[in-house]
């Protein structure tokens, strides 16, 4: 007999299981209750090198309830193949028992917490929360910040800049789908005085954005989580500091936030998102940049959502056959 169906086995959640159980409004408001919750307890990831650039990256976290560990690898080589770039899965925990209690799809909970703390961010930063939003980079992350930003902030317009013209095209037909205009941009930069709300979500292999943004510009940077990497000229991202504000994911950010220190910033004075949450003003002019490079504490929201979803959401986990 498989293994997954073992008597007393945790389900074990396929993609589509997994993003049903994580609704964009749920989830960002997860995300906030968890940025209020003292229990919470997020140790240092692990990155494991991997033979051909690849990675394998362990992300532990708990709170009073729920522990959870994901493991994924990040494999480059894959791309070009059917297989992905990340594979995975996100282990979870019932803290007084120790039992497993669910195993979640490990990318398809990377893609939609990244958008999720976006879209949070945005409802208590952006300054033009209807858009038009502009989405750089066409993957699975530009399709998690079209949904949320769609369906969690009732965006009605977007704009797509993409190397991959097949892939734009495909973001564009999710984006009339889902009942918004969307239009491809050959150029980002060009967008950008038309756009109060840009998501860069690229691999940031190279800067895809150097356009200084509106006055009222929100700008979700997510691309980008090495020292090594970015998505954003360093221009870009000093005219922010000096006209408005820079905002951070998490306190892990001050390190890996390539874009920002690739820019010669001082990160270590820079409000975070809990900061944001716990009523540190950020002055309502000048545009924000939310730089988000990952923290496992938005996985393990996303499992505290899965294993006890509010009533109200009506899902439930189903296990894959």
């Amino acid at each position: 007999m498989p293994s997954h169906l073992l008597s007393g086995s945790p389900p074990a959640l396929d993609a589509a299981a997994t993003a049903a159980c994580l609704p964009w409004d749920a989830l960002a408001d997860e995300i906030a209750a968890l940025l209020r919750d003292g229990s919470v307890a997020v140790p240092a990831r692990t990155v494991v090198a991997l033979a051909g650039s690849a990675n394998l990256f362990v992300m532990p976290a708990a709170d009073s309830r729920v522990a959870m560990a994901k493991l994924i690898t990040l494999t480059p080589g894959n791309a070009g193949t059917r297989r992905p770039a990340i594979q995975g899965d996100v282990v979870v925990f019932d803290v007084a028992t120790g039992e497993r209690r669910l195993v979640l799809d490990g990318p398809t909970i990377t893609a939609r917490r990244t958008a999720a703390v976006s879209l949070l961010a945005a409802r208590h930063l952006a300054r033009a929360p209807e858009g038009p939003l502009l989405i750089v980079g066409a993957g699975v992350q530009g399709l998690a910040h079209l949904e949320a930003f769609v369906l969690g902030m009732a965006v009605r317009e977007v704009w797509v800049a993409s190397r991959s013209a097949a892939s734009a095209e495909t973001l564009v037909r999710r984006a009339h789908a889902l009942g918004a205009r969307a239009r491809v941009v050959a150029n980002a930069d060009d967008a950008v005085p038309h756009c109060p709300l840009i998501a860069t979500c690229t691999p940031a292999h190279a800067v895809v954005l150097a356009a200084p943004p509106r006055p009222d510009a929100f700008v979700a940077a997510v691309g980008a989580y090495t020292p090594a990497m970015a998505e954003l000229a360093p221009a870009l991202c000093r005219h922010v500091a000096l006209r408005g504000h820079i905002v951070l994911d998490s306190d892990d950010a001050r390190h890996e936030a390539g874009d920002l220190l690739q820019a010669g910033m001082d990160v270590s004075v820079l409000p975070t998102l809990r900061d944001v949450l716990h009523g540190r003003p950020i002055p309502p002019e000048g545009p924000v940049l939310f730089k988000s490079c990952g923290w496992a504490g938005w996985d393990l929201a996303a499992a505290r959502l899965a294993v006890h979803p509010p009533v109200s959401t009506g899902h439930a986990p189903r296990a894959t056959p």
